[in-house]
């Protein structure tokens, strides 16, 4: 510092005379700052540890919205315990031009698509087939199959019909029927029967899932918070806890994008 190199050229200085010179008092130069460790609410870190314990793909404002605490506060808890979910890698990527898939209102239009899940060792990868409202972002239909077929994509268009007018019956309004080109919903018996059924079939341009992004996202949803969850051994097995999951997805859990309202309480209100 200054006093050494004083020191060096013949003309030492003592820190009395420094601080004396410059208005400065000994005692705050001697003084170092000591940060105290955070302080963290264990309790209040207890009762979140059990709910992402009983949930561990929840984050911090679904935590705090069921707790009924400060997002902030929940935000914090997670980073100084190192709890925070993996941050996916951000940046700009080149984008098509988009045609957006949320809709104003519900029964507008309907997104499909399929993605594998394994179903054991006898009967390997299946097909799940899954149709979803774009505006209330509810699950309507879906089919589990080992084939993955037109036929299997039928099925899940038909108990989404039943689901939401409780028959077969063409809607009153068109509704529009998004999916990408792939050959479960481009054949002549999956055409035909949407629309026999009243739909109008609308395709994303190739390559750029994200033009049926609330599907693709809700597949993401599936996988991480019940497939991966599991180690099913049979279709039947995955049938099983797959239609637990819907409906607990459909009438009981929160979402962001709703102002953490299930699916089931926006059509509701909608259609009251």
């Amino acid at each position: 510092g200054l006093l050494d190199e004083m020191a060096q050229e013949g003309d030492p200085v003592t820190i009395s005379q420094a601080c004396k010179w410059s208005g400065v008092s000994r005692r705050s130069f001697y003084y170092r700052a000591v940060k105290s460790a955070p302080k963290v609410n264990e309790h209040l870190a207890a009762r979140v540890k059990r709910f992402i314990n009983a949930f561990p793909h929840a984050g911090y404002r679904r935590v705090a919205w069921a707790l009924g605490e400060s997002r902030n506060t929940i935000q914090r808890i997670f980073q100084l315990k190192g709890w925070q979910l993996r941050q996916r890698a951000s940046g700009a990527r080149p984008r098509v031009q988009n045609k957006t898939s949320v809709t104003s209102a519900p029964d507008v239009r309907w997104s499909t698509d399929t993605c594998r899940v394994w179903c054991g060792s006898h009967n390997g990868w299946c097909a799940l087939t899954l149709v979803m409202d774009c505006h209330t972002r509810e699950l309507l239909g879906w089919s589990l199959s080992p084939k993955g077929d037109a036929k299997a994509a039928e099925a899940a268009l038909e108990e989404a019909l039943i689901y939401r007018s409780g028959s077969l019956m063409a809607p009153r309004e068109r509704i529009v029927l998004r999916s990408d080109n792939g050959l479960v919903f481009t054949p002549k018996l999956y055409t035909k029967a949407a629309k026999r059924y009243g739909f109008e079939q609308e395709f994303i341009r190739p390559h750029t899932p994200q033009q049926n992004g609330l599907v693709e996202r809700f597949i993401r949803t599936v996988k991480t918070e019940c497939v991966e969850q599991h180690n099913w051994q049979s279709v039947e097995e995955a049938k099983r806890c797959l239609d637990l999951w819907f409906k607990y997805y459909n009438e009981e859990r929160p979402h962001q994008a709703l102002k953490m309202k299930t699916p089931s309480m926006i059509y509701q209100q909608l259609a009251a």
